[in-house]
Order: C-alpha cells, then structure tokens, then sequence
C-alpha cells in the first residue's frame, strides 16, 4: 500500500542506519514491527495480579504421578 508520510529526515537516517537496513521503507517496516511487538508484549504487564492462584495447588506432587511427557522418555522415572 502506498502511503505518503512527512518524517523527520534525519529521524529517518538514524532509523535506517541503526537498523542496518538498506531502505527506508524496510527501516520503517522494521519500526513499525518492533513498535507493536513492544506494545502487545506490554499489554501482557496488565494481566499481572489479575489471576486467581489456587494456594493449595501443589506441583511437586504433580510431576511425581509418573506421567510421561510427549517426547520425553525418560520423564516420570
């Protein structure tokens, strides 16, 4: 998609530079991903102190049923 934007040229230099990309359109596609990688990831942060935990929960128990995981041969022994 074709999009006309004014930007900052030497913000754009340094972007391009520090990204080691080759174009500015790569650079900004670079940025935008990131911008959004960072953002989704700092939505997650919300989710801390919102989940009930089950104190009673105890997972050394679990693991010692002698259950075999997928893949792994000797797990449970």
């Amino acid at each position: 998609m074709a999009t006309n934007l004014s930007i900052d040229s030497e913000l754009l230099e340094r972007a391009v530079k520090v990204s080691g990309e080759k174009t500015k359109t790569a650079a900004v596609t670079a940025a935008l991903r990131e911008f959004l990688v960072r953002r989704e990831q700092a939505g997650i942060l919300d989710l801390f102190g919102t989940l009930e935990w089950d104190e009673t929960y105890d997972y050394q128990q679990e693991r010692s049923r002698g259950l075999r995981s997928p893949g792994t041969a000797r797990y449970g022994r």
